[in-house]
């Protein structure tokens, strides 16, 4: 195993989830799934000590993007100025992703206590996601390439796939990182869908599966019922040709959008 950093690593903070890469080979091989080109817009969240940074600064990128809320290495990254990259000291949690204009790609090695929000909002918000590599514990990568049907399928299964197409890559074990975690982590690849296989309304489609999987082993009828007239239930489930005694994990992400605009759309919004 070879290190590479472009600084040398402080003391990891708990506070922020940190666990820095250190295998070239790993490294390399997100890099390889990003699939950098000329001209690129390339955002690195997290991008600590710099092992990915190290390399995507040689790369031919339009403009580099690092979002750093480690307040200590944001500033060692914007010591280190190249005409197009850009350091923002912040949290990725509040980021205005509605900001980034034109297609970006984004990496990152998410911190495991905030990977599942950000990822929820970047998919949602980005408004020309062109492609995305994010590092996560292998649990959550389990969640968000699930399959209807499988104890791993939830509301993240159904958000992050309504938005992107999302597989694994590769996985890896603690020994890659340092200070090493206590279970293995996974790569995962976003590709965005078409537009016409995104929610219409994704407001009503975040309402619905929140409902939905707070209580997933009931039937969606008994769920329903207590948000919406259960006649009123009956027929869009009817409608749509749903079995008001299936149980939430058992739907596929178009029936959930379906759902959500049955439902909650429009004129039968609740």
């Amino acid at each position: 195993m070879s290190d590479i950093n472009l600084f040398t690593a402080a003391r990891a903070k708990k506070s922020l989830g940190q666990h820095f890469l250190r295998d070239e080979r790993v490294v390399q091989r997100i890099v390889d799934l990003l699939r950098p080109e000329e001209g690129d817009q390339i955002m690195e969240i997290g991008p600590g000590p710099g092992a990915l940074t190290a390399l995507l600064r040689p790369l031919p990128w339009s403009r580099l993007l690092l979002l750093e809320k480690d307040d200590h290495y944001a500033a060692e990254h914007a010591a280190r100025p190249l005409p197009g990259l850009e350091v923002v000291a912040g949290d990725a949690l509040t980021y205005p992703w509605e900001s980034l204009e034109g297609p970006w790609k984004i990496a990152g090695n998410l911190p495991y206590n905030v990977a599942s929000p950000l990822m929820w909002d970047i998919v949602s918000r980005t408004p020309r996601l062109a492609r995305a590599v994010f590092m996560v514990q292998k649990e959550v990568g389990d969640r968000l390439t699930a399959k209807p049907g499988s104890r791993d399928y939830g509301a993240l299964s159904v958000w992050i796939q309504s938005f992107v197409a999302a597989r694994k890559g590769f996985v890896i074990g603690p020994a890659a990182f340092s200070p090493p975690p206590k279970v293995d982590s996974a790569v995962v690849v976003f590709e965005p869908l078409p537009e016409e296989n995104r929610p219409r309304h994704p407001e009503e489609l975040s309402r619905l599966i929140k409902l939905c999987f707070q209580q997933r082993r009931k039937q969606l009828q008994g769920i329903l019922r207590r948000a919406l007239p259960q006649p009123f239930v009956l027929e869009a489930l009817a409608t749509l040709g749903i079995d008001p005694a299936q149980r939430p994990e058992t739907l596929s992400v178009p029936q959930f959008q379906a759902l959500a605009d049955a439902l909650f759309s429009g004129k039968n919004h609740a």
